[in-house]
């Protein structure tokens, strides 16, 4: 591998000249790094794949200079840059053909060291493949195992959740660029990820969240882990695409089973049909990775940053009495189940509650 620190941090004058280089390099191959990944195996250095990219970017894409506004982005949000070259890449990422020659890193770059198992699943998740998403992830996170998913509404974000309910390690791989956060919704997700774990991105700021992105993005998710769990999929779905990106890379998957005829489970049911592992709990991903369960332990995460709003008071106000259900909190504080929906989700990132295999609530003691 090329000479140079591991990962190039935009505010560091001395890292500029070697950080715009690699910046050209992101722009002319984010969308052919194949292309990329077979130059650089052959020795290639920055400046000469920059030529080979003809001294231009991708359409769309500018080039990035220090000073300028996708630069300061990168500074302002804490960006640092990782080649394919660094020792600091992922072992398991850069045997891919196509992996990505350039990416952005927000958080702790040391969770890429570690093992990582996929969580995935529909954004219009059923409570019971919620409530499954979170006790796979947060038994995981237990064993050790970073948890990496997308981010996305639904089985995503609770995988997320179900690691940083035990302070555990997590990644989340976005589909645009590192100055945002897609979903918005996600912002105060994103921010408890990057204190436990890591967010990545391939994309140059300011680079929309388009639908082409997202399989691109979902290749990086499966790249990065050993193992596939796919809680909830419809027949179209980007968890299948994710999962037949593990296929190709070699990386196992397994699959929870649903309902015959029901539209969420379609997608898992077809691909435990084509041979997918089944999960019925999360013992079953435990054992399949060589992990012991009734070794596993958990401690819940501190209650920090607890969302502080009236709703969110009165939530913890109920649970403090006694444990309730998502529809018993709907009834006594007399809301809406949507904007309930959002502050127990806020309420469970932030370590302030828990949820139980009866999918009650309850208020985590630990300090």
């Amino acid at each position: 591998m090329a000479a140079g620190p591991p990962l190039l941090d935009p505010s560091n004058p001395d890292h500029r000249d070697l950080l715009s280089g690699w910046l050209r390099v992101q722009a002319a191959f984010v969308f052919r790094p194949q292309d990329a990944c077979s130059a650089l195996r052959a020795g290639a250095t920055p400046a000469a794949l920059w030529r080979l990219a003809s001294n231009r970017p991708a359409p769309g894409l500018a080039i990035i200079e220090p000073g300028d506004r996708s630069w300061r982005a990168l500074e302002t949000c804490g960006a640092l840059v990782l080649p394919w070259t660094s020792e600091a890449y992922p072992a398991r990422l850069r045997r891919l053909d196509d992996a990505p020659p350039v990416l952005l890193v927000q958080g702790d770059p040391d969770v890429l060291r570690r093992r990582c198992v996929a969580l995935v699943g529909a954004r219009a998740a059923t409570e019971a493949g919620n409530r499954l998403a979170q006790e796979i992830a947060r038994a995981l996170a237990g064993a050790g195992i970073c948890v990496v998913s997308g981010m996305a509404r639904g089985i995503d974000a609770r995988a997320h959740a179900g690691a940083l309910a035990c302070s555990g390690p997590t990644i989340a791989v976005q589909a645009r660029g590192p100055e945002g956060v897609y979903p918005p919704e996600h912002t105060a997700l994103a921010a408890q990820i990057r204190r436990s774990g890591a967010i990545l991105t391939e994309f140059p700021p300011f680079t929309a969240p388009r639908p082409a992105h997202f399989p691109l993005r979902n290749r990086i998710i499966s790249g990065l882990s050993e193992a596939v769990v796919v809680v909830e999929a419809r027949v179209r779905s980007g968890s299948l695409i994710t999962a037949r990106h593990a296929l190709d890379q070699g990386v196992d998957v397994m699959a929870v089973p649903g309902p015959v005829g029901a539209a969420a489970n379609r997608g898992t049911n077809e691909l435990i049909r084509d041979g997918a592992a089944v999960v019925l709990e999360s013992a079953d991903v435990l054992g399949a990775l060589g992990l012991d369960p009734g070794a596993v332990a958990w401690e819940p995460a501190a209650r920090t940053g607890v969302p502080d709003h009236p709703l969110a008071r009165r939530v913890l106000a109920v649970l403090e009495d006694r444990p309730a259900s998502r529809e018993e909190l709907a009834a006594a504080l007399a809301c809406a189940p949507e904007t309930l929906a959002l502050v127990l989700f806020e309420l469970e990132v932030a370590g302030g509650i828990a949820s139980e295999r009866d999918g009650r609530f309850h208020v985590c003691r630990s300090a």
